[in-house]
């Protein structure tokens, strides 16, 4: 057996609490997921208990293709023992694995809350050894109950986007997104890097945008604001979720 790459991490989890990304990735890979022969995604890292990568089965199995196969992976043994009864082979495994991934060749990864727990300068050979097979690769972190999120989508070993997402009702500032930035950015919001001009515009956007009209109103106001000085992809019906996706390219420089 194929010896696990990496380390045990905390493995604190909730009910939900990714269901954001999870609606990224249904979004965001539906057209990878519905060409692959034998669709599969790794839930890297799922924790002390399986429920995230049970929900990622329900959410992907509804909103994509109900043969989609989710397969968790944790290093430490007892927590992939304690997943077994949730097992549903073949749509639902849980088995003993890190970045190398089992040895499974995955269309899709998600690996949330992971990397935030290793040093900087181990994500990139991360990213290498997650997507060596060609899968793609959601790598990010949140808070404990989903509210503030953000990821990167990896493709070949390269970000290509970052993304924001945040439950506009518990939303007070586009700053909170600093305390949840992924591992290979959070060091570096500061003056003088672009992720921290970034934060800076939106937060200056939010501040702006005011209205009497609730939280989705202003943050549609401040995204709007937001694009004149930096690219923004998708459209707004993914802005009204509470997402803003910017190519990786533009915190370069």
């Amino acid at each position: 057996m194929m010896k696990p790459l990496g380390a045990v991490t905390r493995g604190t989890t909730n009910p939900n609490r990714l269901r954001r990304v999870d609606n990224f990735i249904a979004y965001r890979c539906e057209g990878l997921l519905k060409a692959a022969r034998k669709p599969l995604v790794v839930d890297l890292g799922y924790g002390a208990t399986p429920i995230t990568a049970i929900e990622l089965r329900a959410r992907l199995a509804g909103a994509v293709r109900s043969d989609v196969a989710v397969v968790g992976l944790e290093i430490d043994p007892g927590r992939v023992a304690g997943a077994q009864p949730y097992a549903q082979p073949p749509v639902l495994e849980f088995r003993r694995g890190g970045f190398e991934l089992a040895g499974l060749s995955p269309t899709v990864v998600r690996a949330f809350n992971v990397l935030r727990q290793y040093p900087e300068d181990e994500v990139d050979a991360a990213w290498q050894t997650m997507t060596a097979t060609g899968a793609l690769l959601v790598e990010g972190t949140c808070d404990e109950l989903g509210r503030i999120a953000t990821w990167a989508v990896v493709e070949a070993g390269v970000p290509s986007t970052l993304t924001l997402s945040a439950r506009l009702s518990d939303l007070d500032h586009p700053a909170t997104f600093a305390e949840r930035l992924p591992k290979a950015l959070i060091h570096h919001n500061v003056p003088g890097h672009r992720v921290h001009d970034l934060l800076g515009t939106l937060g200056a956007a939010w501040d702006a945008s005011a209205t009497p009209f609730g939280p989705k109103q202003r943050w549609l106001a401040s995204v709007a604001r937001f694009r004149e000085l930096w690219p923004v992809q998708d459209g707004v019906n993914r802005w009204r979720r509470g997402e803003l996706t910017v190519p990786w390219s533009s915190l370069r420089g």
